[in-house]
C-alpha cells in the first residue's frame, strides 16, 4: 500500500484515490494485494492520493501562546524533520492536535483576511502561507497516523477517534475556503500568470480543481450549473463528466457534504481497525507433527517463535512445537503453499476470506454505508457516480480504465484456464481423486512449479538475507540514480528497535533520509507494505545556509523476521516488495522540485504514482542486480547458476492467473463505485460474484467475504482507483523496456538511461503532467506490449 500519501486528507493528496477524501487517515503508497495468495493479505494499504499529496508539511507564522506552550511540552509538535517517534504517546495526541488546530484556525483566519484585502494576490502572499499551514498539520497528523499503523494500541485508537473529527473539520475548511479559491483563481487570471513556472502553474490548476472536488462550490446558494462545455464545472475547472445534472446548490448541500466527509473518515478508521482485529483474532495452535507435515523449516521456526510469545507455550521449538499460525502473511502463505494437511489449509483459507465479516467487527454494514455516502457525495458535486469523481484527478477516464482492464482480461483469461487445468491434471497424476477446492490450488500449483522448474521457494531464502538484499538495492540505486545510501542509525528517533535509518547522499552531500521498518509484528502493526513521506522537499523550509529542506520518507514492510540467530531470510516475493517500496521512496527523495506542494510524490496522479515502484521490481530479475545480493547468508557463496536460470524460467509461471486476479479486484472496485446501487436488494457480495463470472476460472465460494478486508478501497486511497496498479504497470513495463532495448549488459547505456529516468520520472514530481513526464523519458507515449511480453501473454497470430 505508495502510502502516497495524502495523509492529511486535506482534500485528497498523495498515492492516491481520486479526489482525495478529506476524511481519510494517512494514505500511504501501498503494494497491491498479492495475486499469488489464495486470499487477500491482511491489510493492503500502501496508498496515496492526489489530494493528499498536494498539502503536506510545516508552520505559518508565529504560533499562538497556547500552541507555543504545547510545543514545549508535547513531543508530537516538534518542528524537526525527524519526529520524536520514541517519545510520542497516546496521551499526547488529543492535547497536541487540539492546540495545533486552534492555532492553525487562527492562522487561516489571518490568511483569509489578508488575501481578501489584496488587489492582486501573489505566490508569496497566497501559496507560501498556505503551504506553511498545511505542512504543520500534515507532519503532526502524519506522525499520529503512522504510529497507529505500526504501533497500534487501544489508547491510541481512542485518542485518534476523539480528535479526528476536528482534524477533518479543519481539512474541510481548507478545502472549501472561498477566499483561498478566489485567490488561486486570481493567480491564474492575473497578469503574473505567465511569470509562474510550469510547476507553479500546474499546482494552481490542480488546486482549483481540488477546491471544486472538495466542495467549495456548495456554499453558494442558487448557483446555477450549466451543462457541457459552457457549464460552471467545465468552464472553471475543466473536470467532471459531460452529462452533469444542472442543480441549484443550497447552503444545506455544503453541510451535508461535510457530514458525509466526517462519517467517511470515521468509517474508514473503523474498517481498518476491524481488519486488524480480525487478523489478530485468528490463532491456530498446532501440536501434531502430522498436521505441519510439508511446511518448510523457516515456517516452522517462525510459527514456533510466534507460539513462544503466548502464555503456556513458552517452550515451543521448531522441531517439536507447538506451532502457532495466524492470518499474518508470513505465517498464512506457507500454510497455503506447503501444508499437506488439507483440513488445515481449508481452515486457514476460510478464516482469511471471512475476516472482519461477522460479529462486532463485521465490515459488511460499513461497506454498504461507505458506498452509499460516496455516491451521495458524487451527486452533490454534480457527478453521476463516485467513479467519475475519482477519475477527475487521474490520467485515465472511467472508459479508458475499463478498456485497459478488458484488454488484460481478454489476454489473461484463457491463459488462466490453462493454468488451472495444468494444476488439476498434475494433482490427478499424484493420486488426487477429489475436485480441487480453493484451498488446494495454491498447494498443488507450488508442487507443479517444483516439478516443472525444480525450484522451491525455500531453496532461495538462504541467499536472500536482508543485509545482503539492502546492499544490492543500494548498489542498484547508485548505478541508476548516482546516489550513495549510508546507514545513519541513531541520528533520529525511531518507533521500534527493529527500525533502521539511512541517509541518501548525492554528490557527496545529504539529499534525503528514510526509515525502514521491515518485519511483521501482527500484534500491533497493520499488514501489507507501504511507503509514506515524513516531510517533503521545500525551499520554504530550508534551514539557514541550505536551499531546501531535505525530504524524509519511511518504508514499511511485513516480511519474515529474524529467527534465532539468523538474519531475516526473505522470500523472492519479499525481495520484490522491498524494491517496490524503495521505488516509491526514490520518487519522493530524489525530486528536484523545490516548490513543496509539487515535490516528490505530491500532486502526482494516482494512476501513475506506481510507475517507479513497479519499475524497480523488474531489476530483481536482472543478473547483475540479483548477483549483487544473492549470496548465502552463512558461506557468502553466490546463488547457483542453475537456480538463477530456474528463477527466470518460472517468472511467468501462472502469469495468466496472477493478472486475472488483479483485473478482478480492479473491476469489482469500479463496478461498486460506478454502477452498484446500495440498498436496492443486491448485496456487494452478490455483485462481486457476478463480476467473478467473467474474471475467475474457479468461482469463489458463496461465503467469500473478501471485500470485508479489501482495505485498499474501503480504508485506503484506492477507491475507484485499484485499476491504477495495472495502469501504472503498463508505464513501468514500458519504462524498463528502454533498458532492455539498449542492452542490460551495456553498463554505460544502463547508467545513461537510469540518469534520464531519475531526471524525469523521479525528479519532476507533480510539477509536470505524468503523460508529459513519460514522454520526456521514453520519447513517445506508453505501449501495453512490454507488459504483455513480460507476462508472457502476447497473443501470436
Amino acid at each position: 500500500m505508495v502510502n502516497l500519501v495524502m495523509r492529511l486528507a486535506v482534500r485528497s493528496v498523495l498515492k492516491r484515490v481520486a479526489p482525495f477524501d478529506t476524511t481519510r487517515l494517512l494514505t500511504p503508497l501501498v503494494r497491491p494485494i498479492n495475486p499469488r495468495s489464495a486470499a487477500p493479505c491482511s491489510s493492503f494499504t500502501r496508498i496515496r492520493h492526489r489530494h493528499s499529496k498536494s498539502r503536506q508539511c510545516v508552520a505559518m507564522a508565529a504560533p499562538s501562546h497556547a500552541a507555543a506552550g504545547a510545543t514545549l511540552t508535547n513531543p508530537l509538535l516538534t518542528d524537526s524533520p525527524f519526529p520524536a517517534y520514541a517519545d510520542v504517546k497516546a496521551e499526547h495526541v488529543v492535547p497536541g492536535i487540539s492546540a495545533l488546530l486552534a492555532d492553525l484556525h487562527a492562522q487561516l483566519d489571518a490568511l483569509e483576511r489578508s488575501i481578501s484585502e489584496q488587489s492582486e494576490p501573489t505566490w508569496a502572499t497566497v501559496v507560501e502561507p498556505l503551504e506553511r499551514i498545511v505542512d504543520k498539520i500534515s507532519r503532526a497528523w502524519g506522525t499520529v497516523s503512522h504510529l497507529k499503523a505500526v504501533r497500534d494500541t487501544p489508547e491510541l485508537r481512542k485518542a485518534v477517534e476523539e480528535v479526528q473529527p476536528e482534524r477533518v473539520k479543519f481539512s474541510l475548511r481548507l478545502s472549501q475556503s472561498k477566499p483561498l479559491y478566489d485567490a488561486f483563481l486570481a493567480l491564474k487570471e492575473g497578469p503574473g500568470w505567465t511569470q509562474l513556472s510550469e510547476a507553479q502553474q500546474r499546482l494552481v490548476e490542480c488546486e482549483l480543481r481540488d477546491f471544486k472536488l472538495g466542495g467549495v462550490g456548495l456554499e453558494v446558494s442558487e448557483r446555477r450549473l450549466r451543462l457541457r462545455g459552457s457549464g460552471f464545472w467545465r468552464q472553471e475547472l475543466a473536470v467532471g463528466p459531460t452529462s452533469m445534472v444542472a442543480l441549484p446548490l443550497q447552503g444545506p448541500a455544503k453541510e451535508r457534504y461535510n457530514e458525509i466527509q466526517q462519517k467517511l473518515s470515521s468509517l474508514a478508521t473503523s474498517f481498518s481497525n476491524n481488519v486488524l482485529d480480525g487478523t489478530k483474532r485468528f490463532k491456530r495452535v498446532v501440536t501434531s507433527k502430522e498436521e505441519v507435515d510439508g511446511l518448510p523449516e523457516s515456517a516452522l521456526a517462525l510459527a514456533a517463535q510466534q507460539a513462544s510469545k503466548e502464555e503456556g507455550l513458552e517452550g515451543a521449538t521448531p522441531e517439536d512445537g507447538p506451532w502457532l499460525f495466524t492470518l499474518d502473511f508470513p505465517l498464512y502463505a506457507p500454510v497455503m503453499a506447503h501444508a499437506k494437511s488439507r483440513s488445515l489449509r481449508e481452515e486457514v483459507y476460510r478464516a482469511s476470506i471471512t475476516r472482519a465479516s461477522a460479529g462486532d467487527i463485521d465490515n459488511t454494514p460499513i461497506i454498504e454505508e461507505v458506498l452509499a455516502l460516496r455516491q451521495e457525495k458524487a451527486k452533490l458535486l454534480g457527478f453521476s457516480s463516485f467513479a467519475e469523481v475519482s477519475m477527475a484527478s487521474k490520467m485515465a477516464t472511467l472508459q479508458t480504465a475499463e478498456d485497459l482492464l478488458e484488454q488484460l482480461r481478454g489476454a489473461s483469461f484463457e491463459a488462466a484456464k490453462r493454468d488451472l487445468e495444468d494444476v488439476q491434471a498434475f494433482a490427478a497424476e499424484q493420486g488426487v481423486t477429489e475436485p480441487l477446492k480453493q484451498w488446494d490450488v495454491g498447494f498443488w500449483a507450488e508442487r507443479l512449479k517444483e516439478a516443472k522448474y525444480a525450484l522451491e521457494e525455500e531453496q532461495l531464502r538462504p541467499y536472500f538475507s536482508l543485509p545482503f538484499v539492502l546492499e544490492g538495492l543500494f548498489g542498484l540505486a547508485s548505478r541508476l540514480f548516482d546516489v550513495e545510501i549510508v546507514p545513519a542509525d541513531g541520528q533520529a528517533p525511531v518507533w521500534h528497535e527493529d527500525v533502521r535509518f539511512f541517509m541518501v547522499k548525492k554528490g557527496g552531500r545529504p539529499k534525503a533520509y528514510f526509515y525502514l521498518d521491515p518485519y511483521s509484528r501482527p500484534a500491533e502493526k497493520r499488514g501489507g507494505a507501504w511507503m509514506d513521506e515524513v516531510c517533503g522537499q521545500s525551499r520554504l523550509f530550508a534551514a539557514e545556509g541550505d536551499s531546501v529542506r531535505l525530504p524524509v520518507a519511511h518504508m514499511v514492510c511485513n516480511q519474515t523476521p529474524p529467527v534465532g540467530a539468523k538474519p531475516s531470510l526473505m522470500t523472492f516475493r519479499e525481495v520484490e516488495t522491498l524494491f517496490h517500496e524503495f521505488g516509491h521512496a526514490a520518487q519522493h527523495m530524489l525530486t528536484e522540485q523545490e516548490e513543496g506542494l509539487v515535490a516528490g510524490i505530491r500532486n502526482v496522479e494516482w494512476d501513475s504514482v506506481e510507475l517507479p515502484s513497479q519499475f524497480m521490481e523488474n531489476w530483481c530479475y536482472d543478473r547483475k542486480t540479483l548477483y549483487s545480493f544473492a549470496r548465502h547468508h552463512e558461506t557468502g557463496e553466490p546463488l547457483p547458476e542453475e537456480l538463477y536460470e530456474r528463477l527466470l524460467a518460472a517468472r511467468t509461471y501462472r502469469s495468466g492467473s496472477m493478472t486475472l486476479r488483479q483485473v478482478h479486484f480492479a473491476m469489482v472496485d469500479l463496478e461498486l463505485h460506478a454502477r452498484f446501487k446500495p440498498g436496492q436488494g443486491e448485496s456487494v457480495f452478490e455483485r462481486d460474484q457476478a463480476v467473478a463470472k467473467r474474471t475467475a476460472v474457479m468461482p469463489p465460494l458463496k461465503e467469500d467475504r473478501f471485500l470485508c478486508s479489501f482495505s485498499h478501497i474501503f480504508a485506503g486511497g484506492y477507491s475507484a482507483g485499484y485499476y491504477s496498479y495495472k495502469w501504472a504497470e503498463v508505464l513501468s513495463a514500458d519504462a524498463f523496456a528502454a533498458f532492455e532495448e539498449a542492452g542490460l549488459e551495456d553498463e554505460a547505456a544502463v547508467a545513461e538511461i537510469g540518469h534520464r529516468f531519475a531526471a524525469t520520472v523521479l525528479a519532476l514530481g507533480g510539477g509536470r503532467a505524468p503523460e508529459l513526464v513519460f514522454q520526456d523519458f521514453r520519447g513517445r507515449g506508453p505501449s501495453v506490449e512490454p507488459l504483455l511480453r513480460h507476462s508472457n501473454l502476447v497473443v501470436t497470430a
